[in-house]
C-alpha cells in the first residue's frame, strides 16, 4: 500500500470513529419494500423516527426500528457524558443497497423453468446529534 493510499485511509478510519452509526446486512427483504420505510425516516428527529416505526404496518418497519435502536446505543457508547434528550439526536444519513440475491427455479407449463430471484439487502444507518457545537 502506498503513502497517500495509507494516509487517506486512516483519515477515513477517524472519521468513521466520530460519528455512530449502524448496520444491517443480508436483511431478507427487498431493497425497494426497504427504501419506502428509509425514505419515510430519513432526516426525522429520532423519538419521532421511533414512533412512526412502530406505528408502520410494514414487516421491515420492525427490522428498522431495531437498526435504530443499535444506532443509538452506538451513540451513547462514543459520547458518554452526553445525554440523548438534550443533543437533539436525529436520522442523518440511510442507505438500503441490494444485497445477495438467492436464486431459486419455479416449473412453468410446458417443461419449462422460471427463476424466483429472493432479494436481500443491507441497510446502513447514521445518527448524529443537530447541536454540531457540543461536539
Amino acid at each position: 500500500m502506498g503513502v497517500r493510499k495509507r494516509n487517506s485511509a486512516n483519515v477515513r478510519k477517524e472519521a468513521k470513529k466520530k460519528i455512530a452509526f449502524a448496520k444491517l446486512n443480508n436483511c431478507p427483504t427487498s431493497p425497494r419494500k426497504m427504501r419506502l420505510i428509509a425514505d419515510l425516516i430519513r432526516g426525522m428527529d429520532v423519538e419521532r423516527a421511533l414512533s412512526e416505526l412502530k406505528l408502520n404496518p410494514k414487516e421491515a418497519s420492525g427490522r428498522m426500528e431495531k437498526l435504530l435502536l443499535s444506532a443509538l446505543a452506538n451513540w451513547e457508547a462514543k459520547n458518554e457524558g452526553k445525554r440523548m434528550d438534550e443533543s437533539s439526536l436525529y436520522i442523518c444519513e440511510v442507505k438500503v443497497d441490494s444485497g445477495r440475491m438467492l436464486k431459486r427455479v419455479r416449473p412453468a407449463p410446458q417443461g419449462r423453468a422460471h427463476r424466483i430471484r429472493k432479494r436481500s439487502n443491507h441497510v446502513t444507518l447514521v445518527v448524529d446529534s443537530r447541536n454540531t457545537d457540543n461536539n
